[in-house]
């Protein structure tokens, strides 16, 4: 697991680890780690969560607006 850099110090992500085809979060106050794939929340949102991933903002905020409940199960 990589920490997520919250740029702004305001974000509920804590870290996250990028896969070829998904994205696993983990959010601060949470055991458990949440997996976003192509299959489950599509390829451009997780292409998207990756780039914001990396970039240390708006990854709490687009998980949010976009795919909240579209992780894998």
């Amino acid at each position: 697991m990589q920490k997520y850099a919250d740029i702004n110090g305001d974000s509920g992500v804590y870290g996250f680890e990028i896969q070829t085809s998904a994205i696993t979060v983990w959010f601060k106050g949470t055991q458990r780690p949440y997996t976003y794939s192509y299959q489950s929340a599509g390829q451009s949102n997780v292409e998207e969560m990756k780039r914001l991933a990396l970039s240390g903002n708006g990854l709490n905020a687009f998980i949010n607006r976009n795919v909240k409940f579209d992780y894998v199960r």
